[in-house]
């Protein structure tokens, strides 16, 4: 190695960001196991790079003792003293022991080195650039697929959307362009992992945000979402400014907001309701777009009595229970939801026909 090596290392630190005391503390270490492995040496070595010329020097170090029990390891206190009269027992003695010919294996080394600590360090800036992206959405362009995932290209990583992540009927094939959403970045020795997903309610949130001005600007702002991907979903959305209407703003004009999201997820129907403090009306919201004429509040149980005309019945429940279902996610309450004529019949003490329960995987995004 020469001055144009450590003037290179001077570059390498300016345009990575690699520091070059460090590529260089990384190399010297390198090359001790390069002098034991290529000179089968059982000594205590030191390598030295000068900062300035690049020069490599290899150290053989040596415990001064009164008896050499083992010549690689130790020397005898007189020999030390021929070297430099200071030296006492148990000093350490350095005696240079550089080889002819291990400037090649030093230039080797170097480079094996700095190729790693380069990589290692490309890897780190896209580990940070990405987990600062964890829950945001990315468009990424599909590589390939297995049985188990497809492989998306984010520019400068390769990232994994399991095919189990995807929507009901969903099939890409090599170089379509895609939206997913970030759920988990890891490190690993290949570099980071990064996973994605089309199910997550995060990605519909982010779909709006992009969409939608007013939730970009923060006028409008998304309370909660309740998903099943791929064929329902309900947004509530509240409005900070008392002149903007929050569900006229996701909608668009014409549509045209909410129909581009619908779109972008294969059909997947899109509720959007208007969130209120008030939680009798809130949970009456949630229902639409069924009409509702009674909510009866239990707090303890933390239930609702839900009351909809008789011919509203099945548009509430909504077909296999999806709207009540969805209804409770969104709101995290359990619904009780009655016919008019149902709750005429019968006083009932605490609900329990028609109710949805909250899984812990469906709380509020």
């Amino acid at each position: 190695m020469n001055a144009e090596f450590i003037e290179a290392l001077n570059q390498l630190e300016k345009e990575k960001g690699i520091s070059k005391d460090i590529l260089i503390d990384a190399i010297e270490a390198a090359l001790i196991s390069g002098y034991k492995r290529n000179f089968h040496s059982a000594q205590n070595v030191r390598v030295d790079i000068d900062r300035q010329t690049g020069a490599v020097r290899v150290f053989a170090r040596k415990t001064v003792v009164e008896e050499v029990l083992d010549p690689r390891l130790e020397i005898s206190l007189d020999a030390a003293r021929e070297i430099n009269s200071v030296y006492q027992l148990d000093d350490i003695v350095e005696i240079e022991v550089t080889p002819a010919d291990f400037g090649r294996i030093a230039a080797q080394t170097a480079k094996q080195v700095v190729t790693q600590r380069i990589r290692e360090a490309e890897r780190s800036i896209v580990y940070q650039d990405f987990i600062d992206r964890e829950e945001d959405i990315v468009t990424g362009i599909i590589q390939r697929v297995d049985s188990r995932y497809y492989y998306v290209d984010l520019g400068r990583v390769e990232a994994l959307l399991p095919i189990s992540e995807t929507l009901p009927g969903e099939r890409f094939r090599h170089s379509d362009r895609v939206k997913t959403y970030i759920t988990k970045v890891e490190k690993s020795t290949k570099g980071p992992q990064i996973f994605l997903s089309r199910t997550h309610p995060g990605l519909l949130k982010r779909l709006f945000e992009l969409e939608v001005p007013e939730i970009y600007d923060g006028v409008v702002e998304i309370r909660s979402v309740s998903r099943e991907a791929g064929y329902r979903s309900k947004v509530a959305v509240h409005s900070r400014d008392e002149n903007v209407d929050a569900v006229g703003a996701c909608v668009g004009p014409r549509g045209v907001r909410v129909q581009t999201i619908v779109n972008e997820l294969c059909g997947e129907k899109i509720d959007i309701v208007r969130w209120s403090d008030n939680i009798e009306e809130w949970i009456a919201n949630s229902l639409s777009p069924s009409k509702v004429i009674s909510v009866t509040i239990y707090e303890d149980e933390k239930m609702a009595q839900v009351i909809v005309p008789d011919h509203q019945l099945s548009l509430a429940i909504g077909k296999e229970g999806q709207n009540a279902r969805l209804a409770a996610k969104l709101t995290n309450w359990k619904i009780d939801i009655k016919s008019e004529s149902e709750s005429e019949e019968k006083i009932v003490e605490l609900p329990t026909d028609h109710t949805e329960e909250i899984s812990p995987a469906d709380e509020e995004v």
